[in-house]
């Protein structure tokens, strides 16, 4: 509560302290959209910068836009592998950038940081619809740019959200799709209120409400997605500031169980959460096996611009996160709920059946404040974030057919995470002269987390680790003429483990990463290609195990040391003025220097092993084909070579390669009256019907019971199906 009380007055007294600069403002000829800029600048990278990149508009997103997850609308860039749950990209989403886990990737939203802070992982299934508030995205690869509130590592997503649009606008959005999949949404900007022809001065309120329903391709895989977006912007020559809200609730059916081989080709799209056998022995399904989670975050942000050379930053956040999921169980020993046996006609009761909960309930604060130096030569941004997490963890029983001594609302087990992250960041673009300009970031941050209480097993679980990182990056960008240019990074990171780490393993470490980054840079007209190729050091990365745990969490281990090396291509071809090709590669590998296992009760060396979840080959290719000026046709390509889910190559963790291709049209009307666009949009999904594999589980046991005195191990391995042709059409209103 002391902390808590420290960022509420540091919130009040950075408010005050913005009131006062608003009234020393420099009148200025900055536009708004420029000062909404502002508000990434210290995540993201400009054209020039020596980072590896890729950036997503509004434009090239709504194309897409029908109701699928934004990792789905990702997944054409290059080194990008997604996967979803129910099969068909709407409900929960996953992401690997470079074969690099959700919890090594970082994501903000406004500069505010998204990504969880004590699971590390990004739950996009909270973000419903968001793609529709999303102004522009950038996906940087590897360690990129310094962040607020955390060290980048593997990759990072940054997020800006609307712009202050100048015109009132409407606009009603429905689309519909297989598997009874459907979206409906409403957006509206009231302009900016009070602006003349002379001056941008005003006040902009816009907002967004959504609505997601779909049943999924896996069995009872079903999505309820309800979101909102609401933001209030005052706009001067000088002054930028928003309030930001947005938020929703999700009701998911749990698909993260997976299916064997077997079941995987006799019958993919079985769904084993909540079975159970009734009275007469037949198979049932639990109707409310669900994740309910609700989440709200508030923003505000103000960017003031004194002069020509400088600006500032300052942005608040709170989060508030509360839900459950809920399961039903069969035959579950007492003791996995601390109750006690029961005698029930002289014979001792010790299992029954159940419906449990399992809550979280969490509060996050954040403050970022940065300020900006520029002038022809220098470009200079340094700041700090301050970031607060408490998050309550608990359990109830809701209903036992035997319940013993448990009353209503009792938690069978209760505990508590809290995170303190403060980190101070300067970095500098230097223009050496006019073809080479330097690049220079540096960061500290201190990392804290405690756990009290015992977890879901019964066990105290305490948790005091305090991580101090310095994470250093350079970069040179040399620009050979006004078409090409070349750079050369090096970047250091650091990452903290997350509570799944620290559960399965007392003793694990964190994560150090040094990315050596070379590229290529060609740009001519509409002609343009990247070229990168990069060398990952890893000391302890916390890869995939391939394992999940009892909630459906993949799990992590230190791999010792380990490596990352790769060559990344990315084009846009213009053939003629109505044909374009956008293809991008990826070529790696990927490599644990030593894995080490036991295998049937011997320790086996294995050598150098290929890291899980990290195929060899990722490729995409888009050919976009503009018949008339209002229609656009696409051929969308993706390509993901096989890969292992565990890091020992063993044969029954292998994944398949696959190919899909997707077919998305774009038809646009400019009616002369009612709207001033009418756009129809259709998607057409793996239209060859692919029947692939992105994403499964692997894990091993000891058999040492069948055999008395012997032990073999025993593999197992799950598998999520993704679904086979199926499409989603749309059509938007705007007025």
């Amino acid at each position: 509560m002391k902390h808590l009380r420290r960022v509420l007055i540091a919130m009040a007294l950075t408010i005050t302290g913005l009131a006062t600069a608003q009234n020393k403002q420099v009148k200025d000829s900055t536009n708004a959209e420029k000062l909404d800029e502002v508000l990434v600048k210290a995540v993201r990278v400009d054209a020039k910068s020596p980072i590896t990149h890729s950036n997503l508009s509004k434009e090239e997103i709504a194309k897409r836009n029908l109701g699928q997850d934004i990792p789905m609308l990702l997944n054409f860039l290059p080194s990008v592998v997604t996967t979803s749950d129910a099969g068909a990209g709407i409900g929960y989403t996953g992401i690997r950038v470079r074969g690099v886990s959700s919890q090594s990737t970082n994501v903000t939203i406004n500069g505010i940081p998204y990504t969880d802070a004590e699971s590390l992982g990004t739950f996009w299934v909270n973000l419903g619809d968001f793609s529709s508030s999303v102004e522009n995205l950038q996906l940087q690869r590897g360690v990129g740019t310094s962040t607020n509130g955390s060290g980048a590592f593997g990759a990072s997503i940054n997020i800006l959200t609307d712009a202050v649009s100048r015109e009132a606008s409407g606009e009603v959005s429905n689309s519909f799709g297989s598997f009874n999949s459907r979206k409906h949404t409403v957006k509206f900007s009231t302009g900016l209120m009070g602006a003349d022809a002379e001056r941008s001065r005003g006040i902009e309120i816009a907002g967004r409400l959504s609505n997601i329903e779909s049943d999924g391709y896996v069995d009872r895989a079903s999505s309820s997605l309800k979101s909102y977006f609401l933001q209030g912007s005052y706009v001067d020559d000088n002054t930028l500031i928003k309030a930001v809200t947005f938020g929703g609730n999700n009701v998911t059916y749990q698909s993260w169980f997976g299916i064997d081989a077997t079941m995987l080709r006799e019958n993919r799209t079985f769904n084993p959460a909540g079975a159970y056998e009734d009275e007469n022995g037949n198979q049932q399904f639990y109707d409310n096996e669900v994740d309910d989670y609700r989440q709200d975050h508030y923003q505000l942000h103000w960017n003031e611009r004194y002069n020509n050379n400088w600006s500032t930053n300052v942005g608040l956040n709170y989060t508030y996160g509360r839900g459950f999921f809920e399961q039903f169980r069969e035959d579950d020993d007492f003791s996995t709920y601390g109750f006690d046996p029961l005698v029930v006609d002289g014979q001792s009761v010790e299992e029954t059946d159940l419906v449990r909960r399992r809550w979280l309930d969490n509060d996050y604060y954040v403050i970022n404040a940065s300020a900006n130096y520029k002038n022809n030569e220098i470009d200079l941004i340094f700041g700090t974030s301050i970031s607060h997490y408490d998050g309550d963890h608990f359990g109830e029983v809701i209903w036992a057919r035997s319940a013993s001594q448990s009353n209503i609302r009792d938690r069978y087990y209760d505990g508590n995470g809290k995170k303190n992250d403060l980190s101070v960041f300067s970095k500098a673009t230097y223009k050496w002269n006019d073809r080479v300009q330097l690049y220079g970031d540096l960061q500290v941050r201190n990392v804290n987390y405690e756990t009290s209480g015992i977890n879901s097993n019964l066990t105290e679980f305490l948790v005091d680790e305090n991580y101090t990182f310095f994470n250093p990056k350079a970069g040179v960008t040399y620009e050979y003429n006004d078409n090409n240019d070349l750079y050369v990074s090096y970047a250091r990171a650091n990452r903290e483990p997350n509570r799944n780490d620290f559960e399965s393993d007392p003793n694990v470490r964190p994560e150090q990463l040094n990315d050596f980054e070379l590229g290529w840079r060609h740009k001519k007209g509409n002609l343009s290609f990247n070229v990168n190729s990069y060398l990952m050091l890893y000391n302890e990365q916390l890869v995939l195990s391939g394992e999940l745990n009892d909630v459906g969490a993949p799990l992590r281990t230190n791999s010792g040391e380990s490596y990352r090396l790769g060559l990344e291509i990315e084009a846009v071809v213009p053939v003629t003025s109505q044909l374009t090709l956008q293809p991008n590669l990826a070529i790696s590998s990927n490599k644990n220097r030593e894995t080490v296992r036991s295998f049937d009760g011997e320790l086996q060396n294995l050598g150098s092993t290929d890291i899980a979840f990290s195929p060899n080959l990722v490729a995409a290719n888009a050919v976009v084909y503009q018949p008339l000026k209002n229609l656009q046709i696409s051929l969308l390509s993706k390509f993901v070579g096989e890969q292992f889910m565990s890091n020992t190559e063993a044969q029954s963790s292998k994944l398949a390669s696959y190919f899909t291709n997707d077919i998305n049209l774009v038809y646009t009307l400019k009616p002369k009256s009612t709207f001033d666009t009418v756009v129809f949009t259709a998607l057409v999904n793996n239209i060859f019907d692919q029947k692939f594999v992105s994403n499964g589980y692997y894990f091993t046991f000891d058999d040492d019971f069948s055999n008395p005195g012997n032990i073999a191990t025993v593999e197992g391995a799950g598998f999520y199906p993704q679904a086979g042709i199926n499409f989603l059409t749309g059509v938007t209103f705007s007025f």
